[in-house]
């Protein structure tokens, strides 16, 4: 497996994975963003054990990251879980690809959804946001 003394906020995205076998990007901090520069989200299709979606929103240099086992609703009235899950780095936000068998995650990757957003700074020190 992968040092996960790369970051602190990716180590549990770092540990999970061994970048000898996966094509998956590795988990490296940026420099500092730039302030006048969106923020963006993305949703990749990924099938994995079974087919889910991966939400993610940028925030503080990664990528907070939820799946979302039923995949996302037309109708914005109806209610899915997310279950969060490890930060990703900010370079898997055009990720595609198949990650190998026996590997975490392993399945193919797509981007089904990407752009950017405004967020209320809201409790984002708890990583719980609320709109």
């Amino acid at each position: 497996m992968a040092d996960s003394s790369a970051g602190a906020p990716l180590s549990r995205y770092n540990a999970k994975r061994d970048f000898k076998i996966t094509s998956e990007p590795a988990g490296v901090l940026p420099k500092v963003k730039e302030p006048s520069k969106a923020l963006v989200f993305v949703v990749q299709k990924h099938w994995a054990s079974r087919l889910h979606y991966d939400f993610r929103l940028e925030l503080d240099g990664v990528m907070l990251s939820w799946a979302v086992p039923k995949g996302p609703s037309y109708d914005p009235a109806e209610k899915r879980m997310a279950v969060h899950v490890e930060d990703h780095p900010l370079s898997y936000n055009t990720f595609e690809g198949t990650i190998p068998a026996k590997q975490y995650g392993a399945g193919t990757v797509i981007v089904w959804d990407n752009g950017t957003l405004t967020l209320p700074r809201i409790h984002v020190h708890q990583k719980l946001v609320m709109f």
